[in-house]
């Protein structure tokens, strides 16, 4: 976070693998925020209802009820990570993958972010990540079953950092959601490691 986003922050503010529901780090025009991973945190939920709101599709963002008052707001964020993981299906079963930079360094995708009132009085932050169709993207249409529509994170290159957290008008943020070269991209196998006891670690 120091050497590639200039944060410091303090070590173990957020765990080393994120899921839905867990805090992680994203960056606003305002600077670094905690949030929750999920446009809808569980706990903000109407009892019995369960959605899923880790990402959000670039082409209804603007109208789904969920997204389209942060989009019009355009309150985007930077989500920075080492890499995320798809699951390839190229060998006949889920290999879950790992895809990052070809050079190895750090980088951030396209999100969303909302806040939330507490019960207690206080503020947090939830968020969302943008995807795009990659039914055309060389790595990307790799992942996921055989049939389904191919979708992918977008990387956003480091120069454009500062224009996408900046911008206003959410028509021009549709600019940013772009493919990221495939050269520039590595995928590798990564399978969940086996404990003792069998159960994936």
């Amino acid at each position: 976070m120091r050497q590639h986003f200039g944060y410091e922050v303090e070590d173990g503010l957020w765990k080393p693998d994120c899921w839905q529901g867990y805090a992680a780090p994203i960056i606003t025009r305002n600077g670094l925020e905690l949030a929750t991973y999920g446009f809808v945190p569980k706990r903000h939920l109407p009892p019995g209802v369960r959605i899923t709101t880790m990402n959000a599709r670039a082409e209804t963002i603007g109208e789904k009820p969920t997204y389209k008052a942060a989009w019009r707001k355009c309150q985007l964020c930077l989500v920075p990570m080492q890499a995320f993981f798809e699951p390839c299906y190229e060998t006949g079963k889920a290999v879950r993958t790992r895809i990052g930079r070809a050079n190895g360094e750090p980088f951030a995708v396209a999100g969303m972010w909302r806040e939330w009132k507490e019960p207690e009085g206080s503020a947090s932050y939830a968020f969302t990540q943008i995807t795009i169709n990659a039914d055309e993207h060389p790595l990307m249409r790799r992942m996921h079953k055989p049939g389904d529509e191919k979708r992918s994170l977008v990387i956003v290159p480091p120069d454009h950092y500062q224009e996408w957290l900046a911008c206003q008008e959410p028509e021009l943020a549709r600019a940013f959601l772009a493919e990221f070269p495939p050269e520039l991209m590595m995928a590798t196998p990564d399978p969940l490691k086996k404990s003792a006891s069998g159960k994936e670690a």
